[in-house]
């Protein structure tokens, strides 16, 4: 069972309340069709469950649902909490732009709100430095000047270009870095209808073309750093509806590439692992995943994830088992950088007692 969210490979937690499906705190189910998602805490995107772990949990998780006295419904979404604090969504017959507004309001919604309380505190506390400095009758000039500058102005906003975002384990097993700079300036390739996805990924020791399953997985894990704003309600609804013009995922994603990717002739962003940034501006490179119009960003977050999820439904588990794993591997050695020494050998003495008493 896996415990780790495939997206950001934070911990699931646990719950008390389903025996038969002991992961997470908050659960999103639809009894007709058969599906069960984890609701990751920290990024608001859904867990698809592999097949032989969901029918049980999926009935009892029913049974909970309408015995519980705490619950909100519609015609075609419940909402219940259980005693135990475990939260159910039920997942009735919503059409599904219905759904699709629904699921990924919240999820965008909930990352807007706060990204926007730590900006504002980031930008409350830069404009207080800034005061102080006048204050004591330093000249502010040349500070100011320095603020002015889009290096700064957009670090404070965006965040830290060489703060680590996720590490990516590739199909021939290469594990790479990936900095916030790297995940804003990957870019779209042009590709022609009814081509795979392109993908052009900048990571810590250069850059990777992806093509395929592997470009939307890649992107898949991206795109949050990317759109770490989120989206307002009438901005969800607008990239529902380029999805639902689109047709299906596949196309979307066909249509976005079309549109935005970047041609072999554009002039290419060098990546010179040290700044992002060309006489104070962010660089404008055509089909970079940051440059795209919100709409878009967020039209793209929402087909790859319905489009993973497209192919699991299809059978194609390997694929989501594999991504469980990588998740699960990358936790572990994000966990074990910050592992004092100690630790892990009172750990091990541990394991070994654990053994000898068997």
């Amino acid at each position: 069972m896996f415990t780790t969210c495939i997206h950001c490979a934070t911990d699931l937690g646990r719950n008390e309340a389903l025996e038969a499906f002991p992961v997470g705190s908050r659960l999103a189910y639809d009894p007709a069709k058969g599906r069960l998602w984890v609701v990751c805490k920290h990024c608001e995107r859904w867990n698809l469950s592999p097949l032989d772990e969901r029918w049980e949990a999926i009935e009892d998780a029913e049974r909970r649902f309408r015995d519980s006295r705490l619950r909100v419904s519609t015609d075609n979404i419940g909402l219940a909490r259980l005693r135990e604090g475990l939260d159910l969504i039920r997942i009735g017959s919503a059409m599904r732009p219905e759904m699709a507004a629904w699921r990924y309001g919240d999820q965008f919604g909930r990352r807007r709100k706060r990204q926007m309380l730590v900006t504002g505190a980031v930008l409350g506390s830069a404009a207080a430095i800034a005061g102080g400095i006048a204050w004591i009758g330093v000249s502010i000039g040349s500070f100011a000047g320095v603020y002015a500058n889009g290096q700064i102005w957009d670090g404070l906003i965006n965040g830290r270009p060489g703060e680590l975002v996720t590490r990516m384990r590739m199909t021939n097993g290469e594990l790479l870095t990936i900095q916030r700079r790297h995940a804003r300036m990957s870019t779209l390739e042009r590709t022609e209808l009814g081509e795979p996805m392109r993908l052009r990924l900048e990571h810590s020791a250069g850059t990777l073309v992806l093509q395929g399953a592997e470009a939307e997985r890649a992107a898949a894990q991206l795109l949050p750093t990317v759109n770490r704003f989120g989206g307002s309600r009438a901005r969800v609804q607008e990239a529902v509806r380029f999805l639902e013009d689109a047709g299906d995922p596949s196309r979307a994603l066909n249509r976005l590439q079309m549109m935005h990717g970047a041609r072999e002739t554009d002039k290419r962003w060098k990546n010179t692992g040290r700044t992002m940034w060309s006489k104070g501006a962010v660089t404008k490179v055509p089909g970079a995943l940051h440059t795209l119009p919100l709409r878009e960003r967020l039209g793209l977050e929402m087909a790859l994830h319905e489009e993973s999820e497209r192919r699991a439904m299809d059978g194609e588990l390997a694929e989501l088992e594999r991504a469980w794993r990588d998740a699960e591997e990358i936790a572990k050695i994000a966990d074990e950088m910050f592992m004092p020494a100690s630790i892990n050998a009172k750990i091990e003495q541990m394991h070994r007692r654990s053994s000898s008493d068997i």
